[in-house]
């Protein structure tokens, strides 16, 4: 191994140990002293309750883990979202489990929580994957209730999925284990059955001091809205539980006996690891986001047996495109090239632009996938499209449509993983989050942004300079190297992949080594929803 592959993996470990340390921070959401407080009450913590009621030892994914990170600190934070959303197995059932986080102000609704819970609802709609929600809220945080009430997107949204689901016949259990106050007690009486534990959980329009209130009558929680009172008197629950785990027994059970699926039919044989050592990717991937590499030397590291059939091999070599399988799952891979590659016009260094060539190379890949149903993998380091002259009278934006045209309107899964740089256009033709991946997720090594931040910096710095000028104020070098670190300072934070995590661009920052796992996992419950619709790239140019 070379000093520069020392280098780049001692710096990528050292990225990996940050992003360990700041996920344990994380996974105690409101704190230690919240998390014993819950006990005391008998109650488990959203994790716990997850880790309980999954398979034991079995493989899961966790969604959003990193959401709300740095964002509502004039409200104390909003850890993880205030939900914890997991992909996993009950059973040997995939399904996908959604807990509020009690130590979070009470479960209470954030506008980062609603965007979670309407992600784990679209997961589980576009894979119709059963859903299982663990209820322990206090509704929504009305301090910022304009940003999580009455819009399309926010809660109200919810209860729209729970009785399109339904309709759908995609598996919807509901667990009360604490609070469900207000609008939020529409969830769990939406799904398909309603658990509820006795003594700690509760279900009521109004809580007993609103009743006092409006009506003036003087009743107590539990009688107004307690286990005893939905299962024997109103029948809005459909279980009683003596405790956290007896629900989540009874929800083994009730998933235990869901009948198989259809199946879309994706092709899988036995897995194979890869011939050579993933952990190489730690000392393959550039310390710096500018400096060059072979992106198939992390590709012969992801797919089974480092086997890659290339399709186009020599023609528009900025992208690579071929088939492979991981974990036995056959794929499409496309990826931006970032190395010096010699062609018959001579050396050319792509640095994961995309040119003319490349771009049509990449719609001709997707169409070829649609028709022979095999799902998309996408791996960016992408910063943009090729610019000037040349290429713009090559119909650089005519070819670069064509393949947003064909990445539009893939109907097999796609799943994006953000390797490195995805800045511009390039994001979108790259499959980006508006691209409808079933997952997009980021190595720690990802930047999200229009622009890198250097250039990004240049251009804002020259624009304050010009206005400070115009104003009659001296801007000499000086001034304009201060402006320009402190615009590059501001604008590296906004494209940091925990700057994006936070806001749910992406779905979660992954170990590169866990890649083939979030991929595998994915398929599989793309498996679950046969393809409804042909593939059909509409009008393009030619």
């Amino acid at each position: 191994m070379d000093l520069n592959f020392n280098k780049n993996e001692d710096h990528n470990k050292l990225l990996l140990s940050e992003l360990k340390q700041k996920f344990a921070k994380v996974k105690l959401g409101g704190g230690e002293k919240r998390i014993a407080k819950l006990h005391s009450e008998g109650k488990m913590t959203a994790r716990e309750r997850i880790a309980y009621l999954l398979d034991e030892n079995s493989e899961n994914i966790e969604i959003g883990g990193f959401a709300g990170e740095g964002m509502y600190k004039e409200h104390g934070g909003c850890p993880s979202g205030g939900v914890v959303v997991k992909i996993g197995y009950i059973k040997g059932k995939q399904c996908i489990v959604v807990a509020n986080d009690a130590t979070v102000k009470a479960g209470a609704w954030f506008p980062i929580t609603g965007k979670k819970n309407l992600r784990a609802q679209e997961i589980a709609i576009e894979n119709r994957l059963p859903i299982i929600y663990l209820v322990d809220s206090a509704g929504v945080y009305l301090p910022m209730q304009d940003e999580i009430f009455p819009d399309k997107e926010h809660f109200g949204r919810i209860f729209r999925n729970n009785a399109q689901m339904s309709s759908m016949g995609i598996t919807q259990i509901a667990a009360v284990m604490g609070s469900c106050v207000a609008g939020g007690a529409y969830l769990p009486i939406m799904s398909d059955e309603a658990l509820i534990v006795d003594k700690t959980g509760s279900i009521f329009l109004a809580g007993s001091y609103l009743v006092k209130a409006a009506i003036g009558e003087t009743i107590d929680n539990e009688t107004l809205g307690g286990a005893t009172t939905h299962c024997e008197i109103s029948g809005v629950t459909d279980y009683k539980a003596k405790d956290d785990k007896d629900a989540l027994d009874k929800i083994k059970n009730i998933v235990d006996k869901i009948g198989d699926f259809d199946k879309a039919g994706y092709s899988r044989i036995k897995a194979e690891k890869p011939a050579l050592d993933p952990k190489d990717i730690y000392g393959i991937l550039p310390k710096a986001r500018t400096e060059q590499y072979d992106m198939m030397e992390i590709i012969n590291r992801l797919v089974d047996n480092s086997e890659f059939e290339a399709y186009k091999e020599g023609y528009g070599q900025s992208l690579i495109t071929g088939y492979a399988r991981i974990d036995g799952w056959a794929v499409g891979i496309i990826a931006n090239q970032r190395k010096v590659v010699k062609t018959k016009k001579g050396e050319m260094q792509f640095g994961g632009v995309i040119y003319s060539d490349s771009a049509d190379k990449a719609t001709r890949f997707i169409a070829n996938c649609n028709q022979k149903k095999i799902p998309l993998v996408f791996l960016q380091d992408v910063t943009g499209f090729m610019v000037g002259s040349k290429s713009e009278h090559g119909g650089i934006i005519k070819d670069g449509a064509k393949m947003v045209n064909a990445v539009s309107n893939s109907v097999v899964p796609k799943f994006t993983v953000i390797v490195g740089n995805s800045y511009g256009a390039g994001n979108y033709a790259m499959c980006g989050k508006a691209y409808d991946p079933r997952l997009i997720f980021a190595w720690p090594s990802a930047e999200l942004a229009v622009m890198g931040g250097t250039q990004a910096a240049k251009v804002l710095a020259q624009i304050e300079a010009s206005s400070l000028k115009a104003k009659g104020e001296v801007v000499d070098e000086a001034k304009e190297t201060e402006l320009f670190n402190k615009i590059k300072a501001s604008y590296d934070e906004q494209t940091s992949p925990y700057y994006a995590a936070s806001r749910l661009w992406t779905d979660a920052i992954i170990d590169p080594l866990d890649t083939r796992k979030w991929i595998s996992m994915g398929i599989e419950a793309a498996n679950h929803a046969p393809i409804q619709k042909p593939f059909n790239l509409g009008v393009i140019q030619v």
